[in-house]
């Protein structure tokens, strides 16, 4: 009996390939992240029942989580130190979880220097940016982290530019690459997700993309287009529609592509909030998912585990993309010269929205 407890739990085990991280472990131990950090910090401030405290401590011991190592006190500056504060300046952060999640990656990557961080939003302001940019110029902080809330090409600020302070650019990336810049693998994103779809057997998927002027929604379109084309399926541009991220256009785009004389039997949704959109609209026709028809997302929303059933999603990197940025400065290469651009893989999230199409044999199996 003790052997079968050991190997559910390795069972139930996430499958990461990255280090753990305190989002991990609040997934595992059913809180939330900052539960995670006030217990594993020993911080009294909040008081946590016994009973959450050791739900986390054993999730962390079972995920194997090593914690960063912390600075030494002894004033001793160990190899890569770089003294003074780390600038994160972005467009927008307060409509959008991705900045938020971005710089918390930032955050939990630096507690292990010693170093704080300091966050500017500008909101594409032509005023406000650059009077942001000159203070922290001005101030010398040790890097300055440049980032967008959409993916795109950028045209670096002439101040960050000139500068002699590290900069790097987070999410968007300049034509000369003259920085070192990091963004989301969204082609082989979009790949993955439709490939999941595939490999359980569905052979005719729609996709609900999102704006396609931008180059998040483009790169996952690009993914589905190259999986399909993989798998020798036939790309029918019937089954395509774009939707503009919200919740309305996935449920919306779920009805006309349900609609069609012979519609689809699963559905990629480009982001988890169209995703919701799609849940409705197929219950409002009384499919089931997944027996009646599958839905993947993108971006592992918090909503995406609280669905019925808890949707399978794309768990984009904008934590990884911070914690890279922050090796590169301790451990890379900052100078002028050009920098290969870095996507960071987006991995895919199994729960339970994805099953074999009905008439599969597959079925039979489960």
């Amino acid at each position: 009996m003790k052997d079968d407890t050991k190997a559910l739990a390795a069972q139930e085990k996430p499958k990461t390939r990255n280090r753990v991280t305190m989002r991990d472990i609040a997934r595992m131990a059913g809180c939330s992240q900052p539960t995670v950090s006030f217990v594993l910090n020993n911080n009294d401030a909040v008081k946590i029942s016994e009973q959450t405290r050791m739900r986390v401590l054993d999730a962390a011991r079972e995920l194997g989580y090593k914690a960063p190592a912390q600075p030494s006190k002894s004033g001793d500056k160990n190899p890569g130190y770089i003294d003074g504060p780390i600038a994160f300046v972005i467009d927008t952060l307060a409509t959008s979880p991705e900045g938020v999640h971005a710089y918390d990656g930032v955050l939990e990557a630096v507690k292990a220097t010693g170093n704080i961080v300091i966050l500017a939003e500008t909101r594409n302001d032509p005023v406000l940016e650059p009077k942001t940019l000159q203070y922290f110029i001005d101030q010398r902080v040790s890097a300055i982290i440049y980032a967008c809330v959409f993916t795109r090409q950028v045209e670096l600020p002439k101040m960050l530019q000139d500068t002699d302070i590290p900069v790097f650019l987070l999410n968007c990336y300049t034509e000369d690459l003259s920085r070192p810049a990091v963004i989301p693998g969204e082609i082989a994103g979009g790949h993955t997700a439709t490939n999941a779809l595939i490999n359980a057997g569905h052979t005719r998927i729609g996709l609900i993309t999102g704006e396609l002027f931008m180059e998040c929604a483009s790169g996952r379109y690009t993914g589905y287009r190259n999986a399909l084309a993989s798998a020798d399926l036939p790309f029918c541009e019937e089954l395509v529609v774009e939707g503009n991220w919200l919740l309305s256009s996935g449920f919306e785009g779920t009805k006309k592509l349900m609609s069609l004389p012979k519609p689809p039997t699963a559905i990629f949704c480009a982001n988890d909030r169209m995703a919701v959109g799609c849940y409705e609209a197929l219950k409002e026709m009384g499919l089931s998912i997944p027996e009646d028809i599958s839905v993947i997302g993108y971006d592992d929303d918090e909503i995406a585990r609280h669905l019925s059933p808890p949707l399978t999603s794309m768990n984009l990197a904008d934590r990884s993309m911070g914690r890279w940025v922050i090796d590169q400065l301790f451990h890379g290469q900052a100078g002028n010269s050009r920098h290969p651009l870095t996507k960071l893989e987006c991995e895919l999230v199994e729960r339970d929205s994805i099953a074999a199409p009905k008439g599969d044999l597959r079925n039979s199996n489960k």
